[in-house]
């Protein structure tokens, strides 16, 4: 992994980017596909190398799409996929990993998680996850969409402490995490891996962040990118479908945002005061 691409480490110790390439919305087009592909191997290259899908991107469509990216490379890949609740019963569990590692063409799943908070008990999917452990086909696993309460139900489960991760919907405009949740996290060492980090691309519009972006030389996207991973224990995993998206992400990461900088994006999007609940999309 290039030195230019930093690191956190999970509990486990392992260290993970602290950017990493997202796949909401891949696959679904056949006619994207090889430019999808290119972008995810270019970020390979560049040492981009954590991966994030989920069964329920164009219904397992990503995952191929992964599959196709990551051929020959498995080993220079961390793999993150995620389980949709309604599959999150020890049966459904093994089942849908089964068919995630299909369509990922792999043996194993590097993190997997719990898409969100559902109906099947928690200590349920715990126990689906430390068997997938115990048999080799996940080596990590973790939660996403889990507020402060709901995380405080898992720490209180006997292997509860085992999740590496909590995926959340994190970025300038969705700061309400930073109330509780993301306090309680770093507190535990457990990484906040934000998605949407520039908000589906509404914060390269956003005029708020121009001044900012202007000292760096660099994009309203580009800025909005470096501040979630300037974050303590935070990992940023935006969607990237060219090359050149690709680059100038990955070009965010030589940001250095200053206490001015920081001191502006405040004033411009402000941290909460209260108590919010967790946003989610």
């Amino acid at each position: 992994m290039p030195s230019s691409v930093r690191t956190i480490a999970l509990p486990s110790g392992e260290a993970i980017p602290v950017l990493g390439q997202g796949t909401w919305k891949m696959g679904e087009d056949s006619r994207r596909r090889a430019g999808e592909v290119d972008a995810l191997k270019l970020g390979i290259d560049l040492g981009i190398t954590l991966i994030d899908t989920a069964e329920m991107y164009a219904s397992g469509g990503a995952e191929e799409v992964v599959a196709e990216a990551t051929a020959g490379r498995r080993a220079e890949v961390f793999l993150v996929s995620k389980v949709l609740p309604s599959n999150a019963s020890r049966a459904g569990v093994q089942r849908a990993c089964e068919n995630s590692l299909k369509r990922l063409r792999t043996d194993r799943i590097d993190l997997y998680l719990l898409h969100w908070p559902g109906s099947v008990p928690l200590s349920e999917t715990v126990e689906a996850f430390e068997a997938l452990k115990k048999a080799g086909k996940i080596r990590h696993w973790g939660v996403s969409n889990f507020d402060t309460e709901e995380m405080e139900e898992l720490a209180g489960l006997p292997e509860g402490g085992n999740v590496q991760t909590n995926q959340v919907l994190y970025n300038l405009v969705r700061r309400g995490l930073e109330f509780d949740l993301a306090p309680w996290s770093r507190k535990r060492g457990i990484p906040l891996m934000a998605y949407s980090p520039v908000e589906q691309g509404a914060l390269a519009r956003n005029a708020r962040l121009d001044a900012v972006a202007a000292r760096h030389h660099a994009t309203a996207a580009q800025v909005a990118l470096a501040w979630v991973m300037h974050q303590d224990g935070v990992v940023a995993i935006p969607k990237a479908s060219s090359q050149e998206h690709v680059r100038q992400n990955f070009a965010a990461l030589d940001i250095a945002l200053t206490g001015e900088d920081l001191a502006d994006l405040d004033r411009a999007f402000p941290p909460p005061t209260r108590k919010r609940g967790l946003e989610m999309i």
